[in-house]
């Protein structure tokens, strides 16, 4: 798959972007490239800095090294730390294609979108769960990519929290056509259709498709169509 402008081009279906915190870490390549060969579009890498939130994953150096395994895939990076700008540098240095950080730690997302756009990056705004809708109101229409989380962040295989999709239709209303509507957070076969129905356009998914036994049968379902099928 080609690396194309997924992220602002507007998908005849939705993506799929399969989570690599659920990878098999010891072969992470190999683990990856059978998601994509499935039917994934792109790779959902979450970096957690053991302070935003109580866990610690990945870094620059493993984008750099998938980028290196992977070159044609897009890299979608989405940063759960307390100071993002610090990161952006390096993560565009690595080969990340995509940057999402949280509306909760920044006090002016406009500007740190900025700074994502200058390093050649798309740019993406994260809000989690117990965070009111209006807090990311006034820049929505500065990113990229809205990404509504489903979860409390910090691990992968926890169950979907229903409420928030009211705060992704607000959203969905609101977006441009190169503007998309990521969820992350709980996603399966079981959630996706109120997914897609609340406007999301990017489902990102980790145990739903790294623990299934058919990735693509699950990819597919995920995406809402009965074979799998690539938009990028």
């Amino acid at each position: 798959m080609p690396i194309t402008n997924a992220i602002t081009h507007p998908p005849s279906l939705p993506l799929i972007a399969p989570s690599i915190l659920s990878a098999d870490f010891a072969n992470l390549a190999d683990s990856c490239a059978a998601m994509l060969e499935a039917g994934g579009d792109l790779l959902h890498v979450d970096v957690m800095d053991g302070h935003f939130v109580p866990n610690l994953t990945l870094g620059p150096a493993l984008c750099s090294s998938l980028r290196a395994a992977l070159p044609d895939v897009l890299l979608d990076v989405h940063l759960m730390v307390t100071d993002p700008q610090d990161f952006v540098e390096p993560f565009a240095k690595a080969g990340a294609n995509h940057f999402t950080f949280h509306v909760e730690v920044v006090a002016d997302p406009a500007a740190v979108i900025d700074v994502i756009h200058a390093a050649g990056m798309t740019a993406g705004i994260a809000i989690n769960p117990p965070t009111e809708a209006e807090a990311l109101d006034p820049w929505v229409e500065h990113a990229d990519l809205i990404l509504v989380m489903s979860v409390n962040p910090g691990f992968s295989g926890q169950a979907f929290i229903p409420e928030v999709l009211e705060k992704t239709r607000r959203y969905a209303a609101r977006l441009r056509p190169d503007q998309r509507l990521q969820m992350d957070g709980g996603v399966s076969p079981a959630t996706a259709a109120a997914v897609r129905e609340a406007g999301c356009d990017l489902l990102v998914a980790g145990s739903a498709v790294f623990g299934a036994a058919d990735p693509a049968a699950v990819i597919s379902s995920l995406r809402g169509v009965s074979v799998a099928s690539r938009t990028v």
